[in-house]
């Protein structure tokens, strides 16, 4: 069970039976130090990779804005206003375009945060790329894929945080406004 809100599920293990390209029945086969699926036919290699993510951290008067879950996986639970990257858009667009959905705000990116790796999501595995945003208009109010909005002080912030990922990202904030550094893994 996972720590944050104990409905943690591994990813699935998601594999093809046949070749998304030509139909041919995969093999397994030793590819690059690993244990691939293989297309015999047409040489596809099913390679995992995990989805990219951005949001962005809004804050104001030291209080970080976060958005109440809407939909599975955690419904009810904050997190920072993001989502999944789509095609053809690039990561500070993404949060651009996640913070505007999620919560009516328009903001512009002013500097890269941090990038973390997902693993707790039970959809997939993600890379959450976050940014500084700050904002420059529209009107403040749930939307999209969150039900609540609210601004958090960094010593009060709930309990229900949604993924862990957000959780090291508020901490490494939290750290960063003490020191003006962020944490350095190699220290």
């Amino acid at each position: 069970m996972n720590e944050i809100n104990g409905d943690h599920k591994l990813v699935p293990d998601r594999n093809y039976t046949y070749c998304p390209w030509c139909s041919t029945k995969l093999v397994d086969r030793h590819i690059d130090g690993k244990t691939r699926q293989h297309c015999p036919e047409c040489d596809f290699i099913h390679y995992k990779n995990p989805v990219p993510a951005a949001g962005g951290f809004i804050v104001e008067d030291d209080r970080i804005l976060l958005v109440k879950r809407k939909y599975p996986p955690r419904e009810g639970y904050w997190s920072f206003p993001a989502g999944f990257m789509e095609w053809g858009e690039s990561p500070a667009n993404c949060a651009i375009r996640e913070v505007k959905e999620e919560t009516g705000l328009d903001v512009e990116v002013f500097s890269s945060f941090k990038v973390y790796s997902g693993t707790d999501d039970p959809r997939t595995r993600a890379i959450l790329i976050l940014y500084l945003v700050k904002q420059i208009g529209g009107k403040m109010e749930a939307g999209d894929d969150a039900s609540e909005l609210k601004f958090f002080s960094l010593n009060d912030l709930p309990k229900n945080l949604a993924f862990e990922s957000h959780i090291r990202a508020l901490n490494e904030y939290k750290q960063y406004l003490k020191t003006g550094k962020l944490p350095n893994p190699n220290e």
